[in-house]
């Protein structure tokens, strides 16, 4: 029986777990029937997204939590040592941390700036992945890989460039590893949000003029939820995207063609 969206048995890591994006991606993951492992740099806020997400899908085996920051190599390691040890195997990993900038010119920019964006959102991704398809490639069973970049990847970023930079690194990474690990059978993709209503896009969406003159260049004419990446990972995840990769997929309501 043809079951692409069925994810019993299935193991997976998500950076960034315990809020936004990431937090959907592991809502709807569980609901398919996956075992989630989410991980965050805040320990309180980490723990309440645990038991938020453990109450929700009734099955509290099914879902794991750790602190960790993705720009640190040690941790990363540990981290993913412990998810594997507590999910029994790691078929799909998602890089979803990330953080943004601070609004400065590249006349204003310093370096330290610019490379706090790319520690988290670069070196982050790289860690990370790394983790994963090694582990991958050692358990034989294939798997997938997906990064969550950022339409600022593909327009531009004013007074952004540094987050720009970082995302469209990421794409470009993504692309090399899916023509890299494919021998391995490990697929490897990345989701590009528009505008979805986060704890980090919080502050600009409660200004009357972004919102004034982002919101009618958006097609359907409302922001991006969380739970609008549910089934994009759920699809990534699994068997229906099993000759996937290298590809990006843009969510943005239809910002990006307008």
């Amino acid at each position: 029986m043809y079951k692409p969206f069925d994810l019993t048995g299935h193991g997976s890591v998500i950076t960034g777990g315990n809020g936004g994006i990431g937090y959907g991606m592991a809502r709807a993951l569980l609901a398919s029937g996956a075992s989630v492992a989410i991980w965050g740099s805040r320990p309180e806020k980490t723990e309440n997204a645990r038991a938020a997400l453990a109450k929700e899908c009734g099955d509290a085996k099914r879902v794991h939590a750790f602190v960790c920051d993705v720009g640190d190599e040690a941790q990363v390691e540990s981290s993913f040592a412990a998810s594997v040890a507590a999910l029994g195997r790691v078929d799909s990993c998602f890089a979803n941390a990330g953080i943004g900038g601070k609004g400065k010119t590249v006349l204003d920019m310093t370096l330290e700036e610019f490379r706090r964006i790319q520690r988290i959102n670069v070196e982050g991704v790289f860690l990370t992945f790394r983790a994963a398809a090694r582990h991958m490639a050692e358990h034989g069973q294939g798997g997938s890989l997906v990064a969550t970049a950022s339409t600022a990847a593909v327009e531009g970023a004013a007074r952004n460039s540094h987050y720009g930079a970082s995302k469209g690194a990421v794409t470009a990474y993504v692309r090399a590893l899916a023509v890299e690990l494919a021998r391995h059978r490990i697929r490897v993709n990345s989701i590009l949000p528009g505008w979805i209503e986060t704890e980090m896009t919080e502050p600009s969406f409660n200004n009357d003029k972004f919102a004034g003159n982002v919101m009618p260049r958006i097609p359907m004419r409302r922001w991006g939820s969380i739970d609008d990446f549910g089934g994009i990972a759920v699809y990534l995840a699994g068997g229906g995207a099993a000759y996937t990769t290298g590809e990006q997929f843009i969510i943005d309501g239809g910002y990006t063609k307008f």
